[in-house]
């Protein structure tokens, strides 16, 4: 038998037949789906030390379970003492099993240990129906071992949705248990 991710079962027997209810759709393909998880790590203090950006590589690539890559500076900046090409920062692209796998981690296991946490905002959509959040403090992840942790890094993690509005983008987000503060604001 064919692994299926727990949140993608869920989308295609709980999710498509409430948003197609509500939404008024009149074909499956119009209900909004997740395309691809972005997650992307800015490394400001590596102009000095260089192993800054091989654990971040490393951390990023245990959380995303997927090799991280480095990202470059595109011009030179004197006042960061920055050069082009220098490694600032690293990123990952979750797309098919990898990117639900991570957004029921994101959801069930690693939102709940963030500190005094009550909720994600409902105001981080773009307009088109992606969504995005920052993270703080990558140790929120049962992946990384706290022993082992240097420095704490945050992270942004953006949604992209084929969802046409804000609102439809919102819904979907819910349906599949993301934990937001203002409940029914968009």
């Amino acid at each position: 038998m064919k692994y299926i991710p727990r949140l993608k079962k869920k989308y295609t027997e709980e999710v498509i037949p409430a948003m197609m209810e509500e939404f008024n759709y009149s074909s499956v393909m119009e209900v909004p789906r997740l395309v691809k998880i972005c997650l992307n790590q800015g490394l400001g203090a590596a102009t000095q030390d260089k192993k800054i950006v091989d654990v971040a590589l490393s951390e990023l690539s245990l959380i995303a379970g997927q090799r991280a890559v480095p990202t470059k500076a595109k011009r030179s900046v004197s006042n960061f003492k920055l050069r082009e090409g220098m490694t600032i920062g690293a990123r990952v692209t979750l797309r098919r099993d990898r990117m639900w796998d991570f957004l029921d981690r994101l959801i069930s296991v690693a939102l709940p240990r963030v500190r005094d946490f009550r909720g994600v905002s409902d105001k981080s959509f773009d307009g088109r129906g992606n969504y995005s959040l920052g993270i703080q403090e990558q140790i929120i992840f049962p992946e990384i071992d706290l022993d082992k942790v240097t420095r704490i890094n945050g992270m942004d993690v953006t949604i992209v949705t084929t969802a046409k509005t804000d609102a439809e983008a919102y819904r979907l987000l819910e349906l599949l248990g993301m934990p937001f503060k203002g409940k029914g604001r968009v």
